[in-house]
């Protein structure tokens, strides 16, 4: 972030009462700033068997906020985080798939929701990730990824729209992590220690099977070996389990993975092992690919004016989790925003539902994400 990008802009930061969008609004102090910080309220439903931090979040966000004299507006997306990303989550699990909430969070609720109700009043929406954006010589942006590559979160932001790229702004992303933690202890911030959270983003301390099962319930069935069609035992709904699974099976005789579901009958498929080839895929399809800057198809660029240029590296890199680890691979194309990718090495855990996030052959820049449809 300079001085150029952001002067004379209208600018709302993010806060969420952890250390990282603290920093954020220490990052504009130090510029001599006071931008106006918002706190977006989700929640659980209103239900008290559901444990929520939300109120030591807005505490530790107004404790910043007042520290940089920066005025604290809360936003009640409740209805939207509900009705939205919860509906895209269920939807999905109940179809066999395996969603990512957090993804359509930073698209449906940090840039949309919030967007609708106060965002459209400010140029630049500032957030806590861990990513970093580019201008190119034709004046496009890039969302790239950050020097921290455990931390990095190109993966959760490689859905939003291009109008939601123009105007994010990510304070912190030339920073690792042990940075902004040692920023946040010598500014004496009073989330200096914090631990970051876990789990889905708005949950808090939620388990994300209680979340499904708070919507779905459960739906008892068969556990299958692959490999010999034996019986091993009962599954309490295919949606608490994911392609590649290994934990938590409960299953003697293991370990075992999960390598395949049969949503029409209600079957869990399992393999044994340590390393079955069955948990192993090379080559998978993604449709419906969302292109962040630019469309890249059959290695040309097509961009929103309509202008077509020459991409010189055929060659990308993909990760299909947020894991710190870039695969490479080479895309063959079925369809504008439909192909099949072709990994350089067998990747464990294809899952379909899953987000494939396609980066530059460097995976410096992202160019979005797509359902793997295996």
């Amino acid at each position: 972030m300079n001085i150029e990008e952001i002067q004379d802009k209208r600018i709302a930061v993010l806060l969420s009462g952890g250390v990282d969008s603290s920093v954020v609004v220490y990052e504009f102090a130090k510029l001599g700033l006071h931008p106006d910080c918002f706190y977006i309220k989700i929640g659980p439903e209103e239900d008290a068997e559901w444990d929520c931090s939300s109120e030591e979040d807005l505490e530790m966000a107004t404790a910043v906020a007042h520290k940089y004299g920066c005025k604290l507006e809360v936003i009640d997306c409740h209805k939207e985080y509900w009705n939205q990303v919860t509906t895209y989550t269920m939807d999905k699990v109940r179809a066999g798939l395996t969603p990512n909430p957090d993804v359509m969070c930073n698209r449906l609720i940090k840039f949309g929701a919030f967007d609708e109700k106060r965002g459209h009043d400010y140029d630049l929406i500032a957030t806590g990730h861990y990513a970093q954006t580019e201008i190119d010589a034709e004046g496009r942006k890039w969302l790239c990824t950050s020097p921290d590559p455990v931390k990095d979160q190109t993966d959760f932001l490689a859905q939003i729209y291009d109008w939601q790229l123009k105007k994010a702004l990510f304070p912190i992303g030339h920073y690792v992590k042990d940075e902004v933690r040692q920023i946040a202890e010598r500014e004496h911030l009073v989330n200096a220690k914090r631990k970051d959270s876990q789990g889905i983003c708005f949950l808090g301390k939620i388990s994300y099977n209680d979340y499904i099962r708070r919507y779905l319930g459960e739906m008892p069935g068969d556990v299958i070996e692959l490999e010999t069609g034996k019986r091993i035992g009962e599954h309490k709904g295919l949606w608490f389990h994911t392609i590649g699974q290994r934990k938590g099976m409960g299953f003697g005789g293991g370990p075992w993975f999960v390598v395949k579901k049969d949503v029409a009958q209600n079957i869990l498929y399992v393999s044994h092992g340590y390393d079955p080839e069955t948990a192993y895929k090379q080559s998978f399809p993604v449709h419906d690919f969302h292109w962040l800057t630019v469309t890249l198809g059959s290695g040309y660029f097509v961009t929103s004016d309509g202008n077509v240029t020459k991409y010189p590296d055929p060659n990308v890199t993909f990760k299909i989790r947020h894991t710190p680890e870039y695969h490479p691979a080479t895309i063959e194309w079925t369809s504008s925003n439909e192909f099949i990718v072709h990994s350089k090495e067998k990747i464990h855990g294809v899952a379909p539902g899953q987000f494939c996030v396609i980066y530059d052959a460097n995976h410096h820049r992202c160019f979005g994400s797509g359902e793997i449809t295996v």
